[in-house]
């Protein structure tokens, strides 16, 4: 197997007031192409914190993130904007939709960034929506969705510019278990029939089923990789 991802030393401290918070504390870990990768561990022990460096969105205090044998972390803000579009799709557990655009709408934003024409935004928009079964939801707002429906249409904003790399951080957690199950479902069928490699920080202990491997961080530290 290829190594996607290789993490060495990192770190991440943040001061508050008088005292030092150390999110990470000296993580290793690499990640080759087409693992689903289950990130577990109580709130606190550093599983957001550890996807958002993986995405490009924080950087560390120390160590470095080597991506496809490059270092983001030696990136500015110009060249992390670029690795986070060409790269990553990013899957939220609040959805990020904007209220005043529909479903295609919300879905084809990020790819006018990459100045992809109208025509070519529409299609692949409205297809993506099909494939998580959204395709008769094309012109509705977030408001007039479920939360369920919500976090589809963000699956497939994540999937516009054919990621290489899938991070989704808790994208069950505001949603029922049925809702969240056919989350999950998607996200192994994108790792499974597609071959993309997917990163999920989750407190679910349920994705153990689904996952190719799990990591559980406790306060900044992998205590266990299996």
């Amino acid at each position: 197997m290829v190594v996607l991802i290789e993490v060495q030393n990192l770190e991440r401290f943040y001061t508050m007031g008088q005292e030092t918070v150390r999110a990470l504390d000296g993580i290793n870990l690499k990640i080759e192409e087409g693992e689903f990768v289950g990130i577990l561990g109580p709130s606190g022990s550093g599983k957001s914190t550890l996807l958002y460096m993986l995405g490009g969105l924080d950087q560390p205090t120390k160590g470095h993130i080597t991506v496809q044998g490059r270092d983001i972390t030696t990136l500015d803000e110009d060249g992390l904007a670029r690795y986070r579009r060409q790269m990553i799709g990013f899957v939220f557990q609040s959805f990020n939709l904007i209220s005043t655009m529909t479903a295609v709408e919300n879905v084809e934003f990020p790819m006018i960034f990459a100045r992809v024409p109208p025509k070519q935004r529409y299609e692949r928009a409205s297809y993506l929506l099909e494939t998580v079964g959204l395709g008769d939801r094309l012109r509705h707002k977030p408001t007039e969705l479920s939360g369920g429906q919500q976090q589809r249409v963000a699956l497939a904003r994540a999937l516009v510019n054919d990621p290489s790399l899938v991070l989704a951080d808790e994208p069950t957690g505001n949603l029922d278990s049925k809702s969240g199950g056919e989350v999950i479902e998607f996200l192994q069928r994108l790792n499974q029939e597609q071959g993309r490699t997917v990163v999920l920080v989750t407190h679910d202990m349920n994705v153990l089923n689904v996952v190719t491997r799990h990591i559980h961080l406790l306060d900044g530290e992998i205590v266990e990789d299996v």
